[in-house]
């Protein structure tokens, strides 16, 4: 019989957190050690608890991989009601593809109730706007515009037709505006007027007479009569009509005319409704024609074909343009980038350099512009463009399409030019996180979020002065909400951990930062209308999100909701230990969970199976609840069965700063792979594990990995099962994969040694590939040009399930149980 500690190691800079695994109690048993262990300097003593639940004896694959609403079903989009006195949540319905909305007042019982389809008008409004007041709200459902009044509660439909309007504000007036198409809106909501107060086509501006267009044409104004009057008198109805438009204020704004053939990226009214910026770019076709996928299983039982993304072998990135049009004015003025620091900088000329003299060639630096444009963020809701409240100023987040460069910039309406505020550069790419930023409510301050120390932090800074740091140290932030006086800002952080995720808040006058949970979990927040509660959104290791209130007056955090289901409450789900791996590359460590069995009786060394999540860039070894539940409660049938399990934050991951997620810059699976070696290293030495019984498996960018792993570092495993997997990243799509490689033309290198397929060769072990057919993710065909380069290399250890009706999420429970069991059983067969 094996004893072993049911703990969570958190180790900070200064002190050590021990969470137990079985109760998740905040506890301070520590020991130091010196003992001969390589891989630590610190061990744990025993823990003992009281197990008060059934066992997990016969949990099955049936079970886990069944549909999920057995767990019970999670409160989702949660948000606040107008008076901060209830709460509005998403929930799916049992065994029904459908989700209801939820409204809980705070002061009953339970989970609240469903809000009835004929009254979700007045009570869907996640996404509302609010008046600078905070007087009004107004929100769109279901394409109509909804108004309220906060203080009475009465709610007043503004539109009922299919305009379908989004990017909705409260202007200075307060009368709301919204776009649609390429045109602005404005109603009054008192008498329910409204008023196209621009619009702008892409298109050359209308001419009273078009110039004779050859010879033939000159000639016959000049010997034609009746057809010379007909022009005149056409250019006479033409500067009548213009001069109707200038004269007479009834008429409908005349339209604005950009460049032929460009499209609109973003638009934003000024709160005044005086000013518009808008963002265009040449009409660019993110597919071509041969970008499809074969679909073999549809209603009609025929083979349909459907549209995919490009590949990044194939993106052709366009530049951005920025005008501001001066609506009194009726004047367009053309923002140029050249102010901006580095716009014409060869970023990239070392590593085309490189690849040029691979090829026995010369490059020479240039310094033609980049191409620029709005940044995109993949993780937020706010706009890349913000007013100040007076719409006096505007601030504009761009970036360079070669991913090194973002510049905070601003423009001011009176000169029309861009002032760099900020500017992050990194020589590998900047991060599609930590880009919230906006002005204070009352003042020409902006605040921001720059990773610009190795971490993601906020920054203040004066329209004109320096910037300030509000936060700092080892652990980031992001989630911003600004309390309407400008006194503090609210922020999410994993600050005593970078597995814990709290809510905090700071004073932006003293900078002093204020804990306000401590709940030891995943945490997420949103700020009450009245700035006295936070509604959280808490998980922990074996606990699905529910919904906690916590008043800012005290720290103590109410449960609101319990929505996890007997079934699953009733098992005795084992906590994976959050492991701090000693990394032989970094002076960080690899952050991991692992799963040790509970009550083992073999004698033997054990077996271990190493997951690799996927993404690259998530995190996955926190103390919250797992996007991976199944994984979690398959490891907890390994465990059950005599395996240890590991799963680890390999530099990529998400949480653990710059550093680590640039690790993989132009050598994707190498790092990785460098810390999954540390990782079974680590297993042998600590957890009792035979070296020559370890598996391994991941899906997508995990699938990747077990490529990586079992073609060039063949003694690491002895079975691996890749999901969904990239086997060329030539063919993946372009705004992932061009931050991390570049694009194929300039950095063929960085391709070559990151993509499995060239590395095929090194197949020495059993390799399960798992490749779901309509993937609109990673395509089918990363499958199928492996398999043939497998089978041209007369590899005998390679087999290959094909899921026809799956995406790259699988959604059928059959399908889960299907892939699962072959996961199990190269497990079973080979370890």
């Amino acid at each position: 019989m094996r004893h072993f500690k049911r703990c969570v190691l958190v180790v900070g800079i200064s002190s050590f957190l021990l969470a137990c695994a079985a109760t998740q109690s905040a506890t301070t048993v520590l020991n130091k050690s010196n003992t001969p262990e390589s891989q630590t300097t610190t061990t744990i003593q025993t823990i003992h608890t009281t197990n008060k639940k059934i066992s997990t004896q016969g949990l099955s694959l049936e079970q886990i991989m069944a549909d999920p609403d057995w767990i019970g079903n999670e409160p989702e989009s949660a948000y606040w009601s107008d008076d901060s006195q209830g709460v509005m949540y998403k929930r799916k319905q049992q065994g029904s593809p459908l989700s209801d909305l939820w409204l809980k007042s705070l002061s009953e019982d339970g989970n609240g109730h469903v809000v009835a389809l004929s009254e979700q008008h007045n009570m869907a409004y996640k996404n509302r706007v609010s008046s600078a007041d905070k007087q009004f709200s107004a929100w769109v459902f279901e394409g109509n515009i909804f108004y309220k009044n906060v203080v009475s509660v009465e709610v007043k439909q503004l539109t009922q037709d299919s305009t379908m309007p989004y990017n909705l504000r409260f202007l200075v007036d307060g009368s709301l505006s919204f776009q649609s198409g390429d045109s602005f809106i404005v109603i009054n909501p008192a008498n329910g007027f409204r008023e196209q107060r621009v619009s702008w086509q892409f298109a050359d501006e209308p001419k009273a007479l078009e110039a004779p267009k050859d010879y033939i044409a000159e000639q016959q104004l000049l010997l034609i009569q009746v057809v010379a009057k007909k022009r005149a008198d056409k250019a006479l109805r033409f500067e009548q009509q213009q001069a109707l438009q200038k004269q007479n204020s009834s008429l409908t704004a005349e339209a604005f005319y950009l460049p032929k053939d460009h499209e609109t990226v973003a638009a934003s009214l000024s709160p005044n409704g005086q000013w518009l910026l808008v963002v265009e770019q040449v009409v660019n076709n993110e597919r071509d024609d041969n970008d499809i996928m074969p679909n073999y299983i549809n209603e009609d039982g025929r083979i349909k074909t459907d549209n995919v993304r490009q590949r990044v072998a194939d993106a052709k990135p366009v530049e951005q343009t920025l005008w501001l049009l001066n609506l009194a004015e009726h004047k367009a003025q053309q923002i140029s980038y050249k102010t901006l620091p580095g716009f014409n900088d060869d970023v990239l000329a070392a590593v085309k350099r490189e690849n040029a003299a691979a090829t026995g060639k010369t490059y020479m630096e240039n310094r033609l512009p980049r191409i620029i444009g709005l940044i995109d963020d993949w993780r937020w809701s706010q706009s890349a463009i913000q007013w100040n409240n007076e719409g006096s100023k505007v601030a504009i987040l761009l970036a360079a399409l070669d991913n090194k460069d973002r510049w905070l910039t601003t423009v001011d309406v009176n000169d029309g030019k861009l002032l760099t505020q900020h500017r992050l550069h990194d020589d590998a790419w900047v991060n599609y996180q930590f880009n919230s930023f906006g002005w204070l409510n009352n003042s020409d301050t902006l605040y921001y979020l720059s990773e610009q120390t190795g971490y993601g932090h906020l920054y203040l800074k004066p329209y004109v002065g320096k910037a300030k740091a509000l936060t700092q140290g080892k652990f980031e932030v992001d989630s911003l909400s600004l309390s309407a006086d400008d006194q503090f800002m609210y922020f999410q952080a994993n600050k005593k951990h970078p597995g814990i995720y709290e809510i905090y808040r700071v004073n932006l006058a003293s900078g002093e930062i204020e804990a306000l949970t401590d709940l030891n979990g995943m945490t997420d927040y949103v700020l009450s209308p009245d700035e006295k509660s936070l509604l959280l959104t808490h998980s922990k290791l074996t606990m699905p999100p529910e919904l906690y209130l916590q008043k800012l007056q005290n720290n103590e955090a109410v449960q609101l909701t319990h929505t996890v289901s007997d079934a699953f409450l009733a098992i005795n789900w084992l906590a994976p230990d959050i492991v701090p791996i000693k990394s032989s590359h970094t002076e960080q460590p690899i952050f991991s969970r692992v799963y040790l069995p509970k009550n083992d009786t073999n004698s033997g060394k054990r077996k271990a199976v190493v997951f690799s999540h996927g993404a690259g860039y998530l995190q996955n070894s926190h103390l919250g609840w797992s996007g991976y539940f199944r994984e979690f409660m398959f490891h907890n049938l390994l465990a059950e069965q005599g395996y240890a399990v590991l799963d680890m934050d390999y530099r990529a991951s998400a949480g653990y700063g710059r550093d680590w997620r640039t690790a993989i810059y132009r050598h994707m699976g190498k790092p990785e792979i460098e810390d999954l070696r540390d990782g079974v290293n680590w297993l042998v030495a600590n957890a009792d594990v035979d070296a020559q019984r370890i598996g391994t498996y991941g899906g997508s960018y995990g699938g990747f990995m077990t490529f990586m792993a079992l073609f060039t570092a063949p003694d690491l495993f002895q079975a691996g099962a890749a999901l969904r997997p990239v086997s060329d990243w030539a063919h993946y799509n372009y705004g992932y994969t061009s931050n991390i490689l570049n694009t194929p033309e300039v950095d063929p290198i960085a391709y070559e040694r990151s993509s499995p397929i060239y590395f095929a060769e090194g197949l020495e072990k059993p390799l399960l590939i798992n490749a779901p057919m309509v993937d609109s993710n990673v395509f089918f065909v990363d499958t199928v040009r492996l398999v043939q380069r497998l089978i041209e290399l007369e590899k005998p250890n390679f087999e290959t399930a094909i899921f026809p009706v799956e995406s790259h999420g699988f959604v059928q429970p059959s399908s889960w149980l299907d892939e699962y069991r072959r996961i199990y059983k190269l497990f079973e067969t080979n370890l």
